[in-house]
């Protein structure tokens, strides 16, 4: 069938973003070393442009497009915005940090947008290989973000571990696909769960498949046991990548989990909540006793991710209305806390020095209360302390969970969150106690100074006033799932 209006109209905000990442990279080559901020300022304008289109098209109902393999609707709208806000404020963030270490190029701000552009597919999916190939697309660019520094061998070595997990899950993730399409002859999302609903397909392909698929998903989303890519990675890449990686993708991983789980897979709710509920407390577990051990504060937060990635697992596979808003829920609130975990980090940093050891925070209350306060803030948040953002992310997930009688599971998650709280105090604590090993000024550029404080502000403000965002992500899923 020949694509109408209607498809190019639904899938806009993916073509202009493919059309000025393309027209971006064309510009940076006449560009001289010294005018890279042209650059920067046109992948800002672009991610602008691109979340007001996405915002003026959003449609009341869901609509599919090019024979369905794309659809539009107001859940995929609410991520694609937040993906632009996650990526543009990194970029902010990063400015300072690439250009003391050579990494403020074209080639970064194009990788950028172009790993954007996967996030989007990604999201905007209904169909196994639109699903895959915004997948593939997203990693090959973090892949080559992560080796960027071509001097630093830790990079390196990050981004070759990085690729051969990756592509191993990848295979994995790709071979349950084509068990499922074996079962129920069709790659449509909206037909595999009519099929598996009626009952068509071998039951034990079925469970291979979801296995594999599974899998797959737990790797991209960093949960236990398929997460030994997460330290390695947030370790070995430059801590600007790392703000990157562990921050936007995040959002279209929990997207890629719900559009095959629920939209394509909702009928076999009993098999894959029982897998997810072992990922979900292995997550849990082994990401907070891994953390306390951790001297490097990127490893730390890594292993953080890890028992979050927990967390939201605990809301998809309460398997309902309310658990997958919850989920949707803490993984905005994550999103925004790690960037300011991590915006704190590279304002840390300078030509010559890398903050991400714990000892590198000591004493900050005393170099700098405010950025010290926001840092508090972070750390509170992630911890689940009242009134912040991360308290309620996590109670919405464990109300959820309880709704579906998960009572064992609900006082495992709590128990992990105490012990989880203590690597979190120890960071609070060598800030506001311990006396400094730095004395080097800190004096970031005006508008990271300006995205941090409001960063660290929003994290206080969903704290307290929770339910607009919760009651848009409610609205979100109810109108799409």
């Amino acid at each position: 069938m020949i694509p109408t209006f209607a498809d190019y109209f639904a899938a806009l905000p993916e073509i202009l973003l493919l059309i000025l990442a393309s027209g971006i990279l064309l510009v940076d080559l006449f560009l001289r070393p010294d005018q890279r901020n042209i650059t920067y300022l046109l992948t800002q304008f672009a991610l602008l442009l691109c979340a007001v289109v996405t915002v003026f098209t959003v449609q009341g109902r869901p609509v599919l497009a090019f024979n369905g393999l794309v659809v539009d609707d107001l859940f995929s709208d609410v991520l694609k915005v937040m993906v632009y806000l996650a990526v543009t404020v990194a970029l902010v963030y990063v400015r300072s940090y690439n250009a003391a270490r050579g990494l403020f190029s074209g080639e970064f701000f194009t990788l950028a947008l172009f790993a954007t552009l996967g996030m989007l597919v990604m999201i905007s999916a209904n169909h196994f290989l639109t699903l895959y190939i915004g997948l593939e697309l997203l990693s090959l660019s973090l892949y080559a973000m992560v080796a960027l520094q071509r001097d630093s061998a830790r990079a390196t070595e990050a981004a070759m571990k990085y690729f051969v997990l990756g592509a191993l899950a990848s295979g994995m993730l790709l071979y349950g696909m084509s068990m499922l399409y074996g079962a129920t002859g069709s790659l449509e999302l909206e037909a595999v769960s009519a099929a598996l609903a009626g009952g068509l397909g071998s039951s034990n392909v079925l469970a291979f498949g979801l296995v594999f698929v599974v899998a797959g998903i737990a790797f991209k989303l960093g949960a236990a046991p398929f997460h030994m890519w997460v330290p390695d990675v947030y370790q070995g890449a430059p801590t600007s990548v790392t703000l990157f990686v562990g921050s936007a993708p995040k959002i279209a991983a929990f997207a890629f989990t719900l559009r095959l789980l629920v939209n394509g897979m909702e009928p076999l709710v009993a098999d894959w909540q029982g897998m997810l509920l072992i990922l979900a407390v292995a997550s849990m577990v082994l990401g907070n006793l891994a953390a306390i051990a951790q001297t490097n504060l990127k490893r730390m937060l890594a292993y953080s991710t890890i028992s979050h990635m927990g967390f939201v697992l605990l809301g998809v596979l309460a398997g309902s209305l309310n658990g997958y808003a919850s989920a949707m829920f803490y993984v905005l609130v994550y999103v925004l806390t790690a960037l300011a975990g991590f915006g704190v980090m590279l304002l840390l940093s300078r030509e010559g020095f890398e903050s991400e050891e714990l000892e590198d925070l000591k004493g900050l209350n005393r170099r700098s209360p405010w950025f010290a306060f926001i840092m508090l803030l972070v750390m509170f948040s992630m911890a689940g302390v009242p009134p912040l953002a991360g308290f309620f992310a996590k109670l919405s997930v464990l109300q959820a969970a309880l709704q579906q009688g998960l009572v064992w599971l609900v006082v495992v998650a709590v128990m992990m969150s105490l012990i989880g709280a203590f690597y979190y105090l120890r960071v609070v604590k060598l800030m506001y106690f311990d006396e400094p090993k730095e004395t080097a000024e800190i004096a970031p550029l005006g508008d990271m100074r300006v995205m941090l404080s409001v960063n660290g502000a929003g994290l206080l403000l969903l704290g307290i006033a929770p339910q607009p965002l919760l009651t848009l992500c409610m609205v979100a899923i109810s109108h799409s799932m």
